[in-house]
């Protein structure tokens, strides 16, 4: 079982790790590079993957105003052993597909850094968000650029664990699920500030207490993760 590292003052505390955003110029050989280019205007969500040595396996979400022609160019291709659809309703289907080539993916298991879904593939290029360290995340950089493959840093910020685990109290996670629930953040509103507290059964006050500083806290947080790390880039 994992430990965490100790020193004469107690158990060594955890210290932040980089969470970065790449975008990757998807190798002309994929498959994947030429359908998408193809159809600039449509969105691949890969929801799941799994890696292999000579092949890879993965499902994603086609959105498209008719996504047969894409199915159809996906199933032509020589690479993409089969091709299995899972689901379809009006212009979203869901699909397998087991390529041939999973050069894409090689950098990833090269640099030990695990693959992060869902992710999204627009008109040739594929968007990852990773959380690693920063020695895994160079490793990355090196491999990316070992296999030809060209990339861009969107950018790179640090998530510290253990704020992270300390967002929100046990009562303000149960009041804020709760009022989420109750439809409270729903547009149109389906529940009121006193619906939430009767299904609580505290008064309403106490429940307004505790929801603000529950939402002042997530505020916060949104703003330094995601407000603060698009002012960088």
């Amino acid at each position: 079982m994992f430990e965490p590292h100790a020193t004469a003052f107690g158990p060594e505390p955890l210290l932040p790790m980089p969470r970065a955003k790449l975008t990757v110029d998807l190798p002309d050989s994929l498959w994947i590079h030429d359908v998408s280019t193809a159809h600039p205007d449509v969105t691949f969500r890969v929801t799941s993957v799994l890696p292999g040595l000579d092949v890879a396996i993965g499902v994603l979400e086609v959105t498209a105003s008719n996504p047969v022609p894409i199915l159809a160019a996906i199933d032509d291709r020589d690479d993409v052993a089969s091709l299995e659809l899972l689901w379809k309703h009006d212009e979203t289907a869901l699909l397998q597909v087991e390529a041939s080539n999973p050069s894409l993916l090689i950098p990833i298991q090269q640099a030990g850094v695990p693959m992060e879904t869902p992710f999204v593939i627009e008109d040739g290029v594929v968007t990852w968000e990773l959380t690693t360290s920063a020695d895994r995340l160079s490793a990355l950089g090196d491999s990316l650029e070992a296999n030809g493959v060209s990339y861009r840093l969107e950018y790179v910020h640090d998530v510290d664990a253990g704020q992270a685990e300390q967002l929100l109290t046990d009562r303000q996670l149960e009041v804020f699920l709760t009022a989420l629930e109750c439809g409270y953040y729903d547009v149109p509103r389906e529940a009121t500030l006193t619906d939430v507290a009767s299904a609580l059964d505290v008064s309403k006050s106490t429940c307004s207490n505790v929801l603000h500083r529950a939402e002042g806290a997530i505020a916060h947080w949104f703003a330094d993760e995601y407000v603060g790390a698009a002012s960088v880039r």
